[in-house]
């Protein structure tokens, strides 16, 4: 009986190796023709094929689009709004397109910045030799001169350049939810001067050259084992499937090399350079910050910075969904003391507008901006009275949000 079971168990054991052998052989069968398949796959041309090329107008003009009288982008044609999805099944496509009209948006409220609001352009570093990266902001020709009242705005990170709050809303919506034009046209009307920062532009990009690679003649003959060429292809192989998801995804097909730009090679360090070349020494005796998202993590560091001076000189601070931490940012008592009475944030919260919200750190009162999702400053209550509370002897803070809200202002001061 034992003999039986031993034979038995021996038996399975051969058939169970002899299964997997089989399996095995299947398996790598499989994986060569795969391979054999995949060698004969011209991914270059399989790209040209699926994906037209990256060529873009440079105009508004040639993409067919224009501002109308409410500042909506829309068709020249259609009068449709902007699609996104201009080619299905192509994102990245649509992506650089999308970017390319984006940095047409860009030219186009600097114009506007300049022809409508009549604000000079001012480069930085302010010292910049011939050839130098450079960058600039923009302020009205009285923010140095103004003895009263001057207004600094600050956008938060990303593409957005100087007069911008959200490249989206100025596509999907219009240019006053977008821009930062109706909050200057609305400060000067006011008397303020006015000084426009640009802190994301942080580096020269320049791209780099080609790397031409020896490619080895197919005549030439090899002396690598076959088991080295082996490895060699599955690597190649490898290189080649990386490179076509990269193509597949929105990103830079080409390299570039960053040349940071001095003064301005990050938000933070952008701030602190505006604030010693320039509104330190503005005469105004009062200066109003509206500071939006990255921007208020900017001004905190500034805070870090300058404390003394900042306290001196700026009456009071609005902020909208700002991204400081005080814990993080390391600030002083003394920083935290001050925002606490001189600054607030508005907040995305389905509250309704100006609703006080539980603080969760120890710095600036915090209130609804009556949005669940804040991306911009709202200027559609630009000529609400707006209510205000008083924060300190001799300062009040407004909390609409709108211009007459959002910019603070000192109580011996009407605004």
């Amino acid at each position: 009986m034992l003999c039986h079971l031993c034979a038995s168990t021996i038996t399975l054991c051969i058939l169970w190796i002899t299964m997997a052998q089989v399996s095995g052989q299947e398996d790598k069968e499989k994986t060569t023709a795969l391979k054999d398949l995949l060698s004969r796959i011209d991914l270059d041309e399989l790209m040209k094929k699926d994906e037209p090329p990256f060529t873009f107008p440079k105009t508004l003009e040639e993409f067919e689009y224009a501002f109308d009288e409410d500042g909506q982008l829309r068709h020249i044609k259609t009068g449709e709004r902007f699609v996104f999805n201009a080619r299905e099944d192509l994102h990245r496509w649509n992506q650089k397109r999308y970017e390319a009209l984006g940095e047409i948006i860009t030219q186009y409220v600097y114009k506007l910045l300049e022809e409508k609001c009549k604000l000079r352009k001012e480069v930085i570093p302010v010292d910049a030799s011939d050839g130098e990266p450079t960058s600039f902001i923009y302020m009205s020709s009285d923010a140095l001169t103004n003895p009263s009242k001057l207004l600094i705005l600050i956008q938060g990170s990303g593409v957005v350049r100087a007069g911008q709050w959200a490249r989206r809303l100025i596509i999907n919506q219009d240019l006053n939810s977008g821009t930062q034009i109706p909050f200057i046209e609305r400060a000067m009307e006011d008397g303020y001067g006015v000084m426009v920062l640009n802190p994301n532009e942080n580096f020269f990009e320049v791209e780099k050259p080609a790397k031409i690679s020896p490619i080895p003649s197919p005549t030439e003959p090899s002396d690598e084992p076959a088991e080295k060429r082996e490895r060699k292809d599955n690597k190649e192989g490898k290189k080649k499937k990386e490179f076509y998801e990269k193509y597949r995804n929105p990103q830079k097909e080409t390299e570039t090399e960053r040349i940071p730009i001095r003064g301005s090679a990050s938000s933070e360090e952008h701030v602190l350079y505006v604030w010693d070349y320039f509104v330190s020494k503005a005469l105004a005796k009062n200066v109003f910050i509206v500071a939006h998202s990255y921007g208020g993590l900017s001004f905190v560091e500034l805070m870090n910075q300058r404390e003394i001076q900042v306290k001196n000189k700026v009456c009071a601070v609005a902020l909208t969904d700002s991204s400081h931490n005080i814990w993080l940012q390391d600030t002083s008592k003394g920083t935290q003391d001050w925002m606490h009475q001189c600054c607030q944030n508005w907040v995305s919260s389905p509250e309704p507008l100006d609703t006080p919200l539980d603080s969760m750190l120890p710095d600036c009162p915090r209130f609804s901006a009556g949005l669940s999702s804040l991306t911009m400053i709202d200027s559609t209550r630009s000529h609400s009275p707006g209510k205000r509370r008083p924060r300190h002897p001799g300062v009040k803070m407004s909390v609409k949000m709108s211009w007459r809200s959002v910019c603070c202002s000192c109580r011996s001061i009407n605004c």
